[in-house]
C-alpha cells in the first residue's frame, strides 16, 4: 500500500479564439495554402466566450457537474447549452481571452509581451477582481507600449494579439535566428505557462496548501520549453512555481506524449512514498498547437469550432494522512517494450496485469478513465468515442477471461465508463480530467477506486513504432494503522541483563584460569 494520496486537484480552460488562429497548427498549415476554403469560413465559425462557458463538456471539466451527467443532456451538445452556465466551478475557471494575455504578460520574465497602453490600464482593472491574482501580480505588468510600436515590432515577425478584433499586443521572438526562441514558439511557452499558474493557483485555493509548503513540481504539459542547443531542456516547472509563489519548490520536467501526465503522477507519487519530499504538485498547461486540430471537419460539417480552449490542470500529492484517496503503487500498469502494439496486448499489461497483481476483478473497479476525449470533438473527424471504444475492449478481454458474462458488456462499459469530457489537447484527456471527481466521490463514499489511464503514440517523434500505455488505481484510504504498544516486562528485562552478564563474567574467568 502506498503512502501517498491525492490530496486535491484544479482544472482551467481559457477560451482563446484568436491564439488558436494566429497558432493553432491546422490554422498556420491553411493559411499558407491559397485555396484554402477552410481558413476563409473558418472565423464565421468562432465560438463566443459565452458559448464556450455554457458547453456541457466545459462545465464538467471545471467541476460544476459530474462528467456521468452528460448522458443526460441531449446532444450536439454546442446546441444545449446549460441554463445559467458559470465561469467558475469546483475545481477551477474558464478564463477569457483579454484575462489571459494580462496573465502571459505576468509571466513574462523577459519582456516578450508587449500590450497596448490603454489596453493594460483596463486589463489591470479587470484582473484585480481576480480572486486569485494578487497585488504583486499586478505589478508584473509593466506599463504599455503604444499601437505603433507594436506594429513595428510584427512587421519584424512578432505574433500578434487581438481581442474582439481590436489590436492590444504582440509577443516578440527571444532571439533572431534560434528557431526555437521564435516568436510563434513563444507564444507557446508563455500559453503554457501562463494557464499552468493559473492551474496551480486554483490548486492551492482548493487544497488550502500554502506555495511556500510545495517541495517538488513536476510540469507535463503537451510543449517542451529550451533553446537550439537544447530543445527541451526545460525547465517549465520551476518557471512556474517562481510565478505562483513556490518559494521553497524545485522541480523537472516529464513528457510522454498523452501519457505524460500519468508517468509525473506516478513519479510523484514515488517520490512521496519514499519520503524524499512530503509535497509534490504535478501540474500542466494548455498546448497552442493542438487549438482547431479537427477544425476543417467541423467546418465541413457546419460546426462551431470547439477546440478553441486551452486546458490546464493541478493534482498535490501528498503524505499519507489517512484520509485521502491513495495511490496503489504495489499495482501499477505499464505497458512495455517487448508487449507488443496491438489493442488487446495493451489492455492486458495497462488493465488486467495491474488487477491481476491485487487480486481484483474488472468489476471491482468504479470507474475506468482512459483517453477521455470529448466525442463530439472527434466523432466528425472520423475517431468515433475514443473513451467508448477503450470501455468496450476492456469489457471484450474480460469476457474472455471469464470476469464478464458476455450479455453484461453493454451494462458494464455504460457503469464502469466515464463519458468524454476533455477538450483535445494532447495530454490533458489521458484520465487526469476524472481525478479531482472521483477523489470527491471516494471521500464521500460513493466510490471506492478508479484506475487512471495514460496511453501515448510515440511514433509521433519518428523514434520508435512503439506505443506506450502506465495506469494507476486511485482508491479509498483504509486509514492508517497504529501498531499496538508492546506491553515491556521491566523487571524480565533487567533479570535476563543480570543473567547475561553473570554468565559473560563466568567465561572469562575460566579462560583466565591456568
Amino acid at each position: 500500500m502506498s503512502g501517498a494520496v491525492i490530496s486535491g486537484a484544479s482544472y482551467i480552460l481559457v477560451h482563446v479564439p484568436h491564439i488558436m488562429m494566429v497558432a493553432g497548427t491546422t490554422q498556420l498549415l491553411e493559411k499558407d495554402n491559397p485555396r484554402s476554403d477552410y481558413y476563409k469560413k473558418a472565423f464565421s465559425h468562432i465560438r463566443n466566450y459565452e458559448d464556450a462557458v455554457a458547453y456541457a463538456p466545459n462545465q464538467a471539466y471545471i467541476g460544476n457537474m459530474f462528467p456521468d451527467d452528460l448522458k443526460n443532456i441531449k446532444r450536439p451538445w454546442y446546441q444545449n447549452p446549460i441554463p445559467g452556465a458559470k465561469r467558475f466551478g469546483l475545481y477551477g475557471e474558464i478564463m477569457p481571452e483579454d484575462e489571459f494575455f494580462g496573465l502571459m504578460a505576468i509571466s513574462d520574465v523577459f519582456d516578450l509581451v508587449i500590450l497596448e497602453k490603454n489596453f493594460v490600464e483596463r486589463i489591470k482593472e479587470k484582473l484585480s477582481s481576480h480572486p486569485l491574482i494578487t497585488e504583486n501580480d499586478l505589478k508584473r505588468l509593466k506599463p504599455g507600449q503604444s499601437k505603433e510600436v507594436i506594429e513595428r515590432y510584427i512587421e519584424e515577425g512578432a505574433v500578434e494579439l487581438k481581442a474582439s478584433e481590436e489590436l492590444i499586443g504582440c509577443v516578440r521572438k527571444a532571439h533572431d535566428r534560434d528557431e526555437t526562441l521564435s516568436s510563434h514558439v513563444m507564444v507557446e511557452n508563455l500559453a503554457t505557462k501562463a494557464s499552468a499558474v493559473l492551474a496551480l493557483k486554483h490548486l492551492f485555493k482548493n487544497t488550502g496548501v500554502a506555495p511556500e509548503e510545495i517541495d517538488y513540481i513536476i510540469e507535463c504539459s503537451e510543449e517542451a520549453c529550451g533553446d537550439m542547443n537544447q530543445r527541451g531542456g526545460g525547465n517549465f516547472a520551476k518557471a512556474i512555481g517562481e510565478i505562483a509563489g513556490c518559494l521553497n519548490a524545485t522541480g523537472a520536467d516529464m513528457r510522454g506524449f498523452c501519457a505524460g501526465p500519468t508517468h509525473a503522477l506516478i513519479a510523484a507519487a514515488s517520490l512521496v512514498n519514499s519520503g524524499v519530499y512530503r509535497k509534490v504538485a504535478v501540474v500542466a498547461g494548455g498546448a497552442t498547437a493542438k487549438l482547431g486540430m479537427n477544425g476543417r471537419d467541423h467546418v465541413a460539417k457546419g460546426m462551431p469550432l470547439l477546440e478553441d480552449v486551452l486546458g490546464g490542470f493541478a493534482v498535490l500529492i501528498s503524505e499519507n494522512d489517512g484520509i485521502n484517496p491513495v495511490i496503489r503503487l504495489d499495482s501499477i500498469g505499464k505497458h512495455t517494450i517487448s508487449a507488443g502494439a496491438s489493442p488487446q496486448a495493451v489492455m492486458q499489461y495497462v488493465v488486467y496485469n495491474p488487477l491481476d497483481a491485487i487480486g481484483l476483478k474488472p468489476t471491482d473497479v468504479d470507474k475506468y478513465a482512459p483517453e477521455l476525449q470529448n466525442p463530439e470533438i472527434t466523432e466528425p473527424a472520423g475517431a468515433g468515442d475514443v473513451p467508448k471504444a477503450n470501455y468496450k475492449m476492456i469489457a471484450a478481454i474480460g469476457v474472455k477471461r471469464g470476469d464478464i458474462k458476455k450479455e453484461e458488456m453493454d451494462s458494464f462499459v455504460d457503469k464502469h465508463g466515464v463519458p468524454g469530457f476533455a477538450p483535445t489537447q494532447g495530454h490533458i484527456p489521458s484520465g487526469v480530467p476524472v481525478i479531482g471527481h472521483v477523489r470527491d466521490k471516494i471521500l464521500e463514499g460513493t466510490m471506492t477506486r478508479a484506475m487512471i489511464i495514460g496511453k501515448g503514440s510515440l511514433f509521433l517523434a519518428r523514434m520508435t513504432n512503439l506505443f506506450d500505455g502506465i495506469s494507476f488505481i486511485m482508491e479509498k484510504n483504509p486509514g492508517i494503522k497504529k501498531e499496538a504498544p508492546r506491553d515491556i516486562d521491566l523487571t524480565s528485562c533487567v533479570a535476563e541483563a543480570f543473567r547475561e552478564f553473570a554468565e559473560y563474567l563466568e567465561k572469562r574467568g575460566k579462560t583466565d584460569v591456568p
